[in-house]
């Protein structure tokens, strides 16, 4: 039996000289098992496009580095300002969502209590009647959802050009 090389048309007698010509003059790295080809370049190539796409496409690595507005949020938390809302308030998440990752330097307070069942104590105490409510160091307050413009004019802190 003959086996023919497909870059070069050489014949040889067994697929291991095959494969060995190929490894030697074309680079081509192949097994052989039970008599056939087995060419694992393109297995180690599938591997690499999934790892590479898992990580180019994984959470961590977008989420690294500051936000856009870290010191702004932090600037409102020491200046006195906190926001009240609950997590089923659809201008609560717009507020949130208007900060980006730089939300979580901003001092929330959670009014709702699990399955929307009522109020938690800290809220009731405060008076808080709608989400979501700014409250100011000079116990002013805001309710609905509050530009960031107003809010660095609210609070004297500057936002980032």
């Amino acid at each position: 039996m003959k086996v023919k090389c497909e870059k070069c048309d050489r014949e040889f007698g067994t697929f291991e000289g095959l494969a060995s010509h190929e490894r030697d003059k074309h680079g081509v790295v192949k097994e052989v098992e039970s008599g056939k080809k087995m060419n694992y370049k393109y297995i180690f190539i599938g591997i690499g496009v999934v790892i590479l796409v898992l990580v180019l496409f994984s959470t961590p690595i977008f989420d690294r580095g500051p936000g856009k507005y870290d010191e702004f949020a932090n600037c409102l938390t020491e200046s006195g300002a906190r926001m009240y809302g609950a997590y089923w308030c659809s201008h609560c998440q717009d507020q949130k969502k208007s900060f980006g990752k730089s939300w979580k330097y901003v001092e929330y307070i959670e009014c709702s209590l699990p399955n929307n069942g009522g109020q938690t104590q800290a809220c009731i105490a405060a008076g808080i009647e709608s989400y979501p409510t700014w409250e100011f160091a000079d116990d002013s307050r805001q309710s609905g959802f509050v530009s960031l413009e107003q809010l660095s004019e609210k609070s004297g802190c500057e936002l980032p050009s």
